[in-house]
């Protein structure tokens, strides 16, 4: 077993991979940026190394970065987590020729299924057949256009490296296929570190359904059950669920056999997850994620298997601990993903802040996995998934059940948050009786009057104490490495947090704020602006795209509030906004 371990990640699944390594008796490292400097998996670490930067590109996807503190640190392995490098091949490459172990398949597996075109083949190769698309990268507006005259609207535009709705886009005409286009290799590159796409035929009302696999080096491989993630918005997932329901066990079983079938073609070890869309009886191989996903968790509840440890096993070169047929499935389990976006009318737009209180729920058959406590800040910069809500139960109703007991429970301030959307999701007829679609939440589901947002909110004050000196807990950094120290000093206003002493955003030249309908067009959110949509004598109507901003590595469109003739645009690609700016001025 390893020695010690470092995790190349941030946030709950950080969190989860420490505990996972307590357990082993293995003693984890963690990295952090700038804006992470006192987060949760880098307090809860053994040691913990400073990365520099406050973007994921200066912090988390630094390789140099992070080659550097696995030297300094003597880890003998790396576990990526999921999104940034955990299915970069070339980051994997790098651990392994230092003598470090990856946790995760090797790097050639990477490159087949990491490459979401060349994944597509190989499925084609082991008898697996794809939604009918492209096996080229995106050259030009002109493939799109092409594609879409043979095989008519809409078009999925999606990252070639990424995964998990990133970098994905619809078009549902040819008028949409230049800003969809830029917008998904944008989005792509910020979030994979590449940009390259491809495109696919766009299913009308199918559900998400995934298999969950695991391989080791000693030629066994099994699958662990299927999660259905059709509840989704903007292609990213909101609640997953295992069983899948209303889904008949010879295709279940046929969908097994045929994810191992594709794990097997790329000589896959360690976990991943084949993905499929389902429709009228019909599966299609969607892609494979090489890595840990997500909604693990509900896997884990329904079957008993730890699959970060059994990860961990299989890296260290052990066999699995089951075979196929020890795989069995127990009750129903319901993961609900809480993220500081308001799903306010269903826009679920981000919302960093700071976390001023949280309350988690608890009891039989509940889990939270989180990567936050109070007080911590929620950034701009980073995905925004603050934890996960897992519930358990003897069969779907029952699950559903707790998961609205426990989303009762659950208050969370400071930030809006996706709860409010999962109350009504649980609620609704659609999801209840299984008949919901990947398009369902954006299309059928009512979240008008929604709030993400909990009223109250703590104050702050001096606890009026008069002593000459106190203790002050504090984290100093000695040549790049994290330490915590207490130190006795004058009695004075606490230290500042991280997130105060960040450089604050450069708000946009001449912001106010405005109420709607006045021309004054504002950012709802913390931001980074990617697009100006429209020049200075304009004509514009209420409601078009006026501005793309970034946050939290989504980008929103800023629409105009009024109609009439753009007189002033107040930023510049690259301006960091704050929420009520001014951005661009309708006269």
């Amino acid at each position: 077993m390893f020695s010690k371990l470092l995790i190349a990640n941030r946030g709950e699944i950080a969190v989860r991979v420490i505990r996972a390594c307590r357990e082993l008796g293995i003693p984890t490292v963690a990295v952090y940026s700038e804006l992470d400097r006192d987060a949760l998996h880098v307090r809860l670490a053994d040691e913990a190394f400073a990365l520099g930067g406050q973007t994921a590109a200066e912090s988390y996807l630094n390789t140099e970065a992070i080659l550097d503190v696995i030297s300094r640190c003597s880890a003998d392995a790396v576990h990526p987590g999921y999104g940034f490098y955990s299915e970069n091949a070339d980051f994997a490459r790098a651990i392994t020729e230092r003598g470090v172990t990856f946790i995760g398949p090797p790097p050639e597996a990477i490159e087949v299924m990491g490459d979401k075109i060349s994944a597509r083949l190989a499925a084609e190769r082991s008898g697996v057949a794809g939604v009918p698309g492209t096996t080229e990268v995106i050259a030009s507006t002109d493939d799109v256009e092409a594609f879409g005259a043979d095989h008519g609207y809409p078009i999925a535009i999606k990252a070639a490296y990424g995964g998990g709705g990133r970098g994905m886009k619809v078009v549902n005409g040819p008028d949409e296929i230049e800003a969809a286009l830029a917008s998904a290799q944008r989005e792509a590159e910020a979030f994979f570190g590449r940009g390259e796409c491809y495109m696919e035929r766009y299913l009308t009302w199918p559900r998400h359904i995934e298999m969950q696999i695991i391989a080791d080096s000693h030629g066994n491989a099994v699958w662990l059950g299927e999660r259905d993630c059709s509840a989704q918005r903007r292609h990213q997932k909101l609640v997953e669920e295992s069983p899948a329901p209303l889904l008949d066990d010879a295709v279940r079983k046929a969908m097994g056999d045929a994810a191992v079938a594709v794990a097997r073609g790329c000589r896959y070890t360690n976990a991943g997850t084949v993905e499929f869309l389902y429709q009228d009886g019909e599966f299609f191989y969607l892609e494979m994620n090489t890595r840990l996903q997500v909604e693990h968790p509900v896997t884990e509840m329904v079957t008993g298997i730890d699959l970060v440890r059994e990860q961990i096993r299989v890296a260290a070169g052990e066999p699995l601990s089951f075979t196929q047929s020890e795989v069995t499935s127990v009750g129903h389990a319901i993961e609900a993903r809480i993220n500081a976006e308001d799903p306010a009318d269903g826009r679920f737009l981000p919302s960093p802040g700071t976390l001023t209180s949280l309350l988690v729920p608890d009891g039989f058959g509940v889990r939270w996995d989180g990567g936050y406590e109070a007080g911590d800040t929620v950034s701009q910069y980073y995905d925004n998934l603050i934890g996960k809500l897992v519930v358990w139960g003897s069969d779907r109703p029952t699950a559903i059940g707790r998961m609205q007991r426990a989303l009762g429970e659950l208050s969370v301030g400071g930030v809006a948050t996706t709860a409010a959307a999962h109350v009504e999701i649980m609620a609704s007829g659609d999801f209840q009786a299984g008949t919901h679609s990947t398009k369902w939440v954006e299309e059928r589901l009512d979240l008008s009057g929604v709030s993400g947002k909990i009223d109250a909110e703590p104050t702050g004050g001096s606890d009026g104490e008069d002593v000459p000196l106190v203790r002050r807990d504090v984290v100093v950094e000695v040549d790049g490495k994290r330490f915590s120290v207490s130190a006795w000093v004058p009695d004075s206003a606490p230290p500042a947090s991280a997130a105060n002493t960040a450089a604050r955003p450069r708000r946009a030249s001449g912001a106010a704020s405005a109420s709607a309908g006045t021309g004054q067009v504002t950012v709802p959110m913390q931001g980074t602006i990617v697009k100006i949509l429209v020049e200075v004598g304009q004509v514009v109507a209420a409601g078009e795209g006026v501005v793309v901003l970034e946050a939290m590595k989504m980008e929103n469109s800023i629409n105009a509030d009024r109609s009439g003739t753009v007189s002033e645009i107040k930023v510049e690609p690259g301006d960091t906004v704050g929420a009520g700016d001014v951005v661009v001025v309708i006269s």
